[in-house]
């Protein structure tokens, strides 16, 4: 397997990295600078792996190229303890990741791009409100699911938590408030054995 993501720490690259890593698959990688100016992403012969012009990528052995973040995760862990056979539980691991895409990922991952990477000067009064208060009601949401819960389905470790931790490690960091219960998840998530860091930014604008 090959993995396209990119130079600068990405968690939604991280979320491939992190199953790859429990599922002690090999893969070589291929790292593109998405904020040069064209992005990497925009190279004629990455919009023939994903004509969105987005990272990551997986292609497969077969040379299928797999976009997408959440359909990744999804395809690795089929038949494995990643993800539930019982339908209700698939159906609420899938649940968790369209959250993660609609409500969770467009304001945590956007904030933290903005306060290392981009210019949060320019953006408008509104925009911030906006990222802010959205960011912030997604976590809160994960505080009250996880009130008397170690996990998000099932009381099993699955690529519902690997997606939801990868942006969420950072809320803290970049300034949203993060509850007890969603901090004592970070922790369980990091114990799990195989757990690896996301990358470090080789810019150094992120700590993390």
């Amino acid at each position: 397997m090959h993995l396209y993501d990119s130079t600068i720490p990405s968690g939604n690259a991280y979320k491939v990295q992190l199953l790859l890593a429990h599922l002690k698959i090999s893969y070589q990688t291929t790292s593109l600078n998405i904020v040069a100016t064209p992005s990497e992403t925009r190279t004629e012969s990455f919009l023939k792996l994903n004509p969105n012009g987005r990272i990551p990528v997986l292609v497969l052995d077969d040379g299928t190229p797999l976009a997408e973040s959440n359909a990744i995760l999804f395809y690795l862990a089929e038949e494995t303890p990643f993800l539930p056979s019982d339908r209700l539980a698939r159906a609420q691991v899938l649940q968790w990741l369209f959250f993660e895409q609609y409500s969770h990922e467009p304001y945590l991952a956007v904030w933290k791009f903005q306060t290392y990477w981009g210019d949060i000067s320019r953006l408008a009064e509104s925009e911030v409100k906006k990222l802010k208060e959205k960011g912030q009601a997604a976590i809160d949401v994960m505080e009250r699911h996880l009130e008397g819960r170690e996990w998000f389905v099932s009381e099993q470790f699955s690529i519902a938590d690997v997606a939801l931790y990868a942006y969420t490690c950072a809320a803290e960091a970049v300034g949203f408030s993060v509850g007890e219960n969603v901090r004592a998840w970070l922790a369980r998530v990091e114990s799990v054995e195989g757990h690896v860091r996301i990358r470090k930014d080789p810019t150094g604008k992120c700590p993390l």
